[in-house]
C-alpha cells in the first residue's frame, strides 16, 4: 500500500484554513478548507472523500489547488456554477408582464417568456418577483 502524503502546514496556514472552515463565505469553500486540514492530519484522500461525501479525485484536485495557490486556490473561481435564468436585464419585461395581468403569475410568466424567448418555472419566476419587490421596498 502506498504511504499517505501528509500536507505540512505552518501555524499561520493552519489558522487561515481553520478560519476559512469556520467563517468561509460559501459552503464549498468551507468544505475545501476542511479537506486540507484533514489531509494535514494524515488522513488519506479516500477517507476524506468519504467523510465529506465527495469523490477521491475531487480531494486530489483541492490538494493540488492548495499546493499551487494556497488558500486562494480553494476559492470558487469566477465563471463556475450554473448561470442564473433571470437577471436584471429581465426586470422591465417582467414588470410589463405583471402590469398586463396582476392576478395570474402563470399568465405573467407566459407573457414574459413570449417577450424574451427565455423559459423559467413558476417557482423561479415567483422568486424573481420577490426580489423585485424587495428591491423596490428597500
Amino acid at each position: 500500500m502506498k504511504p499517505i502524503k501528509v500536507l505540512e502546514l505552518s501555524e499561520v496556514d493552519r489558522l487561515k484554513l481553520e478560519k476559512g472552515y469556520h467563517n468561509g463565505p460559501t459552503h464549498s469553500f468551507r468544505i475545501r478548507c476542511k479537506s486540507i486540514l484533514l489531509k494535514s492530519e494524515g488522513k488519506s484522500a479516500p477517507q476524506i472523500a468519504e467523510m465529506l461525501e465527495v469523490t477521491v479525485p475531487t480531494v486530489y484536485t483541492w490538494v493540488k489547488r492548495y499546493e499551487e495557490n494556497g488558500i486562494k486556490g480553494l476559492e470558487t473561481r469566477p465563471g463556475q456554477g450554473r448561470k442564473p435564468i433571470m437577471d436584471c436585464s429581465d426586470e422591465e419585461a417582467v414588470r410589463k408582464a405583471i402590469e398586463e395581468d396582476r392576478q395570474s403569475v402563470s399568465k405573467a410568466r407566459e407573457a414574459w417568456q413570449n417577450a424574451t424567448g427565455k423559459e423559467a418555472s413558476d417557482i423561479t419566476f415567483k422568486r424573481f418577483l420577490e426580489t423585485l419587490v424587495q428591491d423596490i421596498s428597500v
